[in-house]
């Protein structure tokens, strides 16, 4: 990846790091590198999670209660915490995603319709 593409790389808003992962986590268990190269991969390369950022994220959900963590063994045979989702993790992704699109559409309408190339 070029400079120039790393540059204009799209900045996550702030929360939606945690509606990110925990979206991630409805599929199963999943250590921190692979949400992070799920992210990475869902979004075809516009979002790429560093791991200052991917850490304490999760540290925070575990500490709301909204994922759990235990040791195991990675794909790799390297020792890994995998974070499973909770109920109250479901209950605040059904709420964030609520939340996000309502944010999305409502930024939609103030930008309008795209412009036609011509």
């Amino acid at each position: 990846m070029s400079t120039q593409e790393e540059r204009e790389r799209l900045e996550l808003l702030q929360g939606t790091l945690d509606l990110l992962i925990l979206r991630r986590l409805i599929f199963g268990p999943q250590h921190g590198q692979g949400i992070a190269r799920a992210i990475q991969e869902v979004s075809q390369n516009e979002l790429l999670v560093e791991h200052g950022a991917l850490y304490p994220a999760l540290q925070r959900l575990e500490d709301r209660g909204w994922v759990a963590a235990e040791w195991g063994t990675s794909s790799n045979n390297r020792k890994a915490r995998f974070y499973t989702l909770t109920k109250a993790g479901r209950k605040q992704l059904v709420k964030e995603t609520t939340k996000w699109r309502r944010l999305a559409t409502a930024i939609g309408r103030v930008l309008g319709p795209e412009a036609e190339e011509g």
